[in-house]
């Protein structure tokens, strides 16, 4: 007959196993997501750029640097600095600004900035769920948590003690405004 001990390190040892599975499923949804946001993004490009030459006035330059919206200039970093391909979160460098992220990423941004001028602490990715309405479940703060260690890994935030986040030195240096 087992024992109790054995047992319960059977049933601990299957749940390990269905946790790493569903991880590397995540993983990979997300790794699919990244490349289908990037995809996206380069045809909204091209449509700017064809509706920018296919104006009336011929698409001067001059025009296009009053347009809205990303640059190629914002969404291709240069070497060496540049995010890995198929990565919708460019590595932060002077002058990027933050609309070359997307609008979840601005949100966590936004957060953190304003806690950066309150002059107040770090937060939890418990904290963020609950800033932003959203229920405070697993798997919406886990979803937050890939987008906030994205963006630490990425350099446009840090995170001085594990699970607390805040703006990194450069971006809170610009206040927002990069």
């Amino acid at each position: 007959m087992p024992s109790v001990v054995g047992l319960l390190e059977e049933h601990e040892l299957a749940a390990r196993r269905r946790v790493d599975g569903l991880r590397e499923e995540a993983d990979r949804i997300q790794a699919e997501l990244a490349a289908a946001e990037l995809e996206w993004q380069e045809w909204v490009i091209a449509r700017r750029r064809v509706g920018t030459v296919l104006a009336p006035d011929g698409g001067g330059i001059t025009d296009e640097k009053a347009a809205p919206g990303p640059r190629d200039a914002d969404v291709r970093s240069a070497p060496g600095q540049a995010a890995q391909p198929k990565s919708q979160v460019p590595v932060w460098r002077e002058g990027l600004a933050w609309s070359v992220l997307s609008v979840d990423y601005q949100r966590i941004l936004e957060a953190l900035a304003d806690r950066h001028r309150l002059h107040q602490g770090p937060l939890t990715c418990q904290e963020l769920a609950t800033l932003f309405g959203l229920d405070a479940v697993p798997a919406k703060v886990e979803a937050l948590r890939s987008k906030a260690k994205r963006l630490v890994a990425r350099g446009w935030l840090a995170e001085r003690q594990p699970g607390r986040f805040t703006l990194a030195q450069g971006p809170a240096g610009q206040g927002g405004a990069s």
